[in-house]
């Protein structure tokens, strides 16, 4: 389940996401290869838009090539018509090649050639088409390392040649945040410390896609202290750690030092002298003396009982008759 922050963060992605998926996942890709050398691609059962040459008007003849086969010849003065296959649409006022229902057989290198009015080759111009499938994903999975990192997986469903990237609540992770990765990114094991809004993008030359998760620390600290003249520093477990723990004070006698605080009631409140805790005086009930554990105690009554409590000690002290 996303929090609302993580939410929000996903709406500004997508947003971005639309504006780059415009062209690709919307049914047309346009190429423009009148510079020669382009480098275009399609997207799998898609439309291709593919331009040579701004116009037929000046041109007297010319020929449209895929890989060698013809494709489309035409020679304005004396005109010969090509039979086109039944996916390709030839629009002469723009020079644009179109080729829809795109295969993967579609790929290649993609040529025309014209000519002057005497049959002479005027220019040679050609692209290079790459028919890809889009990426979708399956899954996002996360777990935590004995350690206390969090490996967290990117799984794709499909798609051609998928580029891995990773944000953490909008910015791109960095080396404090990120532990290691795999070689293809879709896999990344994230430091203890690291928490938040997690979105995993993965793209092609004609599709993008993303996924996110909000994730928390696997619950462990980092200690750094000496225990018995050895220096500790180190991540561990929160739950389980014995390291670096303070001991409780005791007297000589290996009695656990207490203190007791009187109240308005008649209870006594017994705690570990480290407990933190103001003392209210009531002298009506006795006087009280600390030293270091040792605590004295003149009641008015010598029945006093102790008894045992979830949150401490109690002394069960008879009023003043």
């Amino acid at each position: 389940m996303v929090s609302g922050s993580c939410s929000k963060l996903i709406e500004a992605v997508v947003g971005l996401l639309l504006v780059l998926l415009g062209a690709s996942h919307g049914v047309k890709t346009y190429c423009d290869g009148r510079k020669g050398g382009a480098q275009c691609f399609g997207l799998l059962g898609g439309t291709v838009l593919l331009r040579l040459m701004d116009n037929t008007s000046h041109i007297p003849k010319y020929k449209w090539k895929y890989n060698r086969s013809m494709i489309l010849k035409n020679i304005r003065t004396h005109p010969s018509p090509y039979t086109l296959q039944s996916r390709y649409l030839f629009i002469p006022s723009n020079g644009t090649l179109s080729i829809t229902n795109l295969s993967r057989s579609d790929s290649g290198e993609y040529t025309l050639e014209t000519f002057d009015s005497d049959g002479r080759n005027s220019g040679t111009q050609t692209l290079q088409l790459t028919v890809k499938a889009p990426v979708s994903f399956a899954q996002m999975i996360n777990e935590c390392l004995s350690q206390g990192q969090m490996k967290v997986s990117c799984l794709s469903e499909g798609g051609d040649s998928p580029q891995y990237s990773w944000t953490l609540d909008g910015h791109i992770l960095t080396d404090s945040e990120l532990f290691s990765r795999n070689n293809d990114a879709n896999v990344i094991v994230l430091r203890q410390n690291i928490s938040g809004c997690l979105v995993c993008s993965a793209r092609n030359q004609v599709s993008s896609f993303f996924k996110e998760i909000q994730i928390s620390t696997c619950g462990f600290i980092f200690i750094n202290c000496s225990m018995n003249g050895t220096q500790i520093s180190k991540w561990v477990s929160k739950e389980n750690n014995s390291l670096c723990v303070e001991p409780i004070t005791s007297t000589s006698s290996g009695t656990p030092i207490i203190k007791i605080i009187m109240v308005e009631e008649e209870y006594v409140e017994l705690e570990h002298a480290d407990t933190r805790t103001s003392r209210r005086q009531e002298e009506q009930h006795g006087e009280i003396q600390e030293e270091y554990g040792q605590v004295k105690k003149k009641p008015r009554h010598s029945d006093v009982k102790l008894h045992l409590h979830k949150d401490g000690v109690y002394a069960n002290v008879p009023k003043n008759p």
